[in-house]
């Protein structure tokens, strides 16, 4: 055989594995100053060479995941994984990823910076007293890359806000966690929630924001960021302000989003519902309907589809009236508006694969929209403000468990935080004991599939015997349950009405439940007729956790346990003296109940092995034997023929022929139509008024010695002509008044008798009034011999036809008195 390898047969003892380990002898004092190296065996022996193999635990990847994971979940499971870490080689890897793959704080990465930057290196979150340098990065990326999912909470106050900034300017490469697949960012500044970027690397699948009261002005602009990783398979989104209008918008891409939860005013708009309900790969949902009216939540199915049933007349969501008319009515918002007063409206089909949902209101609107579901819920989480009503909380039982009682596995009932506020209250202060209501689980049915049942909240706290008995009797498959198990009642006050026999249904129906978590009262038993039985006796139950039940008698408690839980492995009370609400006396009685058990358990296990077994059952002999079962069959023949009878039958109707005679009665009347006429005479007088304007141009006499200018034959044949009359020495009224002065007195009367024509048209409609003649002046020397022919033969005629002026005589004989102007009627 060859001899490269060594052989697996082979096996060292301790001994030989610690005398092969190579261990390099110190040089003498001598040979201390010589500058030669030490001489190591090159032989190394096959112990060495079987350590560095792996453990066969880590050939399988998976198996090694799971057993760290097992051990992270376990109590100090942090520190073991360290140590295991620092102590193997083997395990050194695999445990680190699962130590750094989940962060809850930036701490520890604030912690791998050199202590000599830290303020102070036993907490890092303090802060850095200057840059950190490229070679102070080192550590940080290097488990940096570990890193999975990592949170930040602002309000926690475990990191300085000068941190992040500095971190920010002098990181070395753009993403300090490059395989970062989930980040949770929860901040209340603006500043703050700017810091996410160097977080979102491009692996990132899932993000859960946060955001305060203080809107930020880039928050848009972080939205779109996230929305652009197209690999986003889990998007959280809590905002105290209005929910942004474009954010289905800008999420209309990322059609691989498996879990949505949005907590947000405008989280229940009708955009948002047909969002949500077109995510094909939708798996788990979270909505908030604190705040929310009823007609709110219908808002949120208003855009889905629905489903059938819309289309009928008598549907409440269809649009069809049932009339067959041209001009149909949309009678869709009436049935709207019915469906939110009746809320009975059909079922629509949104949200076809979802299986995790969140809910958070009051009864009602829980109830409200469940109803509208139709998707194979696995698992259901309600957080209900408390107390609910009774009619809503019956309508809500009774919704869920008629339309997921097939599919439904998990169920957990919590309360809103306006409601723990109330308790805290009240448990801090001296306002008194919390008061206690009852929650009937009777209004549940049937649900075969349902393992986990839970139910926590502050003041529904009371169950009784027939609650019990009920799920027991609806839940035979449920593995843990827990009944309000934080619940305190007051020594003042009644005790808790479930008691150890209560929890018998359970123990004897219930044969895989392992984690029953309800607060009792250990009382002592009315009967001993439980112990006359081991069909009570729970093979499965492994943890009970009883919280501040009361206890009276330890040892018959412990007895009773070891009877009908002889399994029982934890066993868990409040012991814990400055919680609140402790009973020093129950804390103790319960510790000895603890005590005793194991003891008990012991002997009751012992005793049931020195029982005789019980007798084998053995089933009745059976024999196999072949029955010939084949079916004889014939072949027949059967001739129908039809009889056939035919027959007439005559029908003639019966004519009956009548005439009515119809003569409307008439009556005569008659009506004076004559008017009534009323003569009426009105006296119109116009009243005249005479005006009269003086046209006369100002003139000045000046005296002037005619000059002649024609020839002496001409003059001389004139005086023989005229020598009969006396020769005129005065100058033409022609040569004396200009012709531009002429002109003025034409434009004059020309207005005056422009602005008097109606006047004058009013006269001239005067019967009583005579007609004025037509006066005019008489034509001057300048006019007659400066006229046009026409105008010249008419001179003479006007001149002729008026009369002579009794007026005094002028100086001038162009100049006209004022009397002699009368208003001309054309």
């Amino acid at each position: 055989m060859s001899s490269n390898g060594p052989s697996l047969s082979r096996r060292s003892s301790l001994a030989d594995y610690i005398s092969a380990i190579p261990r390099p002898r110190l040089a003498s004092l001598r040979s201390r100053k010589s500058t030669a190296s030490l001489h190591v065996d090159p032989y190394t022996p096959y112990a060495v060479h079987r350590q560095k193999m792996s453990p066969a635990i880590l050939r399988d990847a998976d198996a090694t995941q799971k057993l760290l994971e097992a051990i992270l979940d376990t109590p100090g499971g942090r520190r073991s994984l360290s140590r295991l870490a620092r102590t193997c080689k083997a395990f050194r890897e695999p445990a680190l990823n699962v130590l750094w793959r989940d962060l809850d704080s930036l701490t520890p990465l604030l912690g791998l910076f050199p202590s000599t930057i830290l303020r102070r290196a036993r907490r890092p979150g303090l802060g850095l007293t200057k840059a950190p340098e490229k070679q102070d990065w080192e550590k940080l990326l290097a488990y940096g890359q570990r890193v999975r999912s990592v949170a930040y909470v602002e309000s926690s106050g475990n990191i300085h806000p000068s941190i992040l900034p500095l971190l920010d300017e002098h990181k070395p490469v753009q993403y300090i966690l490059p395989n970062l697949t989930a980040l949770t960012w929860k901040v209340e500044s603006a500043a703050g929630l700017e810091r996410c970027r160097m977080f979102l690397g491009p692996q990132v699948e899932a993000v859960t924001l946060e955001v305060g009261a203080a809107r930020s002005a880039k928050l848009n602009d972080i939205l779109e960021e996230i929305a652009s990783h197209k690999g986003l398979t889990a998007f959280a989104f809590t905002l105290h302000t209005n929910l942004p209008d474009d954010l289905t918008e800008r999420l209309h891409d990322n059609v691989a989003l498996e879990k949505v939860a949005l907590h947000a005013p405008g989280a229940l708009a009708a955009r948002v519902g047909k969002w949500a309900a077109g995510l094909p790969q939708l798996r788990t949902f979270a909505v908030d309907l604190s705040a929310r009216t009823a007609t709110a939540v219908e808002g949120f199915f208003e855009d889905i589809s629905p489903g059938s049933g819309y289309s009928t007349p008598s549907s409440v969501g269809g649009t069809d009236s049932g009339v067959f008319s041209g001009d149909e009515v949309d009678f869709s918002e009436a049935r709207k508006a019915a469906v939110r007063l009746t809320r009975d409206g059909p079922r629509r089909g949104a949200f076809a694969k979802l299986s995790n949902l969140t809910l958070t209101g009051d009864a009602a609107n829980l109830a409200t929209f469940l109803k509208h579901l139709t998707s194979p819920l696995a698992q259901l989480d309600l957080v209900m403000e408390d107390p609910p009503a009774a009619v809503d909380w019956h309508d809500l039982c009774t919704i869920v468990c008629d339309h997921f009682a097939d599919t439904l596995q998990s169920l957990r009932i919590n309360a809103t935080s306006g409601s723990r506020f109330g308790e805290l209250v009240r448990a801090t202060s001296r306002g008194g004991d919390l008061p206690m209501r009852e929650l009937p689980l009777t209004y549940l049915s049937s649900l075969p599939r349902l393992w986990r049942l839970e139910i926590d909240l502050p003041e529904s706290v009371i169950f009784r015997d027939k609650d019990i008995e009920h799920i027991a009797r609806i839940c035979p498959n449920i593995e843990i349950l827990r009944l309000c198990p934080f619940a305190r009642f007051p020594l003042n006050g009644p005790p808790p009405p479930l008691t150890l026999e209560s929890i018998v249904p359970l123990t004897r129906d219930c044969r895989r439940l392992h984690t029953l978590g309800v607060v009792l009262n250990a009382a002592e038993l009315e009967s001993d007729d439980v112990y006359s039985t081991r069909t009570v006796c729970s093979r499965s139950l492994l943890r009970l956790h009883v919280g501040h039940s009361w206890v009276k008698n330890p040892l018959q408690t412990a007895v009773l346990l070891s009877h009908l839980t002889p399994y029982l492995e934890t066993l868990k009370f409040f012991n814990e003296k400055n919680r609140a609400g402790i009973v020093e006396a129950n804390a103790q009685a319960w510790q000895r109940v603890a005590e005793l058990l194991p003891h008990l358990q012991h002997i009751r296990l012992a005793e049931r092995k020195l029982q005789p077994p019980p007798e084998r059952y053995v089933p009745p002999p059976k024999a196999d034997k072949g029955v010939d079962a084949t079916v004889a069959t014939a072949d027949a023949a059967v001739s129908a023929h039809p009889e056939v009878v035919e027959f007439a039958v005559q029908a003639e109707p019966e004519v009956v022929e009548f005439g009515v005679q119809s003569v409307p009665e008439t009556a005569e009347m008659s009506v004076d139509a004559r008017p009534v006429l009323i003569e009426v005479e009105v006296m119109a007088m116009p009243e005249v008024a005479e005006q009269s304007v003086d046209a006369v141009p100002q003139t000045e006499e000046k005296g002037t010695e005619p000059i002649s200018f024609a020839p002496a034959s001409d003059s001389a044949s004139e005086s023989s002509d005229e020598g009969d009359q006396p020769v005129n020495t005065m100058p033409s009224i022609s040569t004396i008044i200009p012709s531009a002065v002429n002109g003025i007195a034409t434009v004059t009367y020309r207005i005056v008798n422009f602005y008097t024509a109606p006047i004058r048209f009013m006269f001239s409609f005067m019967p009583s009034m005579p007609i004025l003649s037509r006066f005019h002046a008489p034509p001057t020397q300048y006019e007659l011999k400066y006229a046009p022919e026409q105008e010249k033969h008419e001179l003479p005629a006007a001149e002729s036809s008026t009369e002579p002026s009794t007026g005094a005589p002028h100086t001038n004989g162009s100049a006209m008195a004022a009397a002699d102007i009368n208003p001309v009627c054309f």
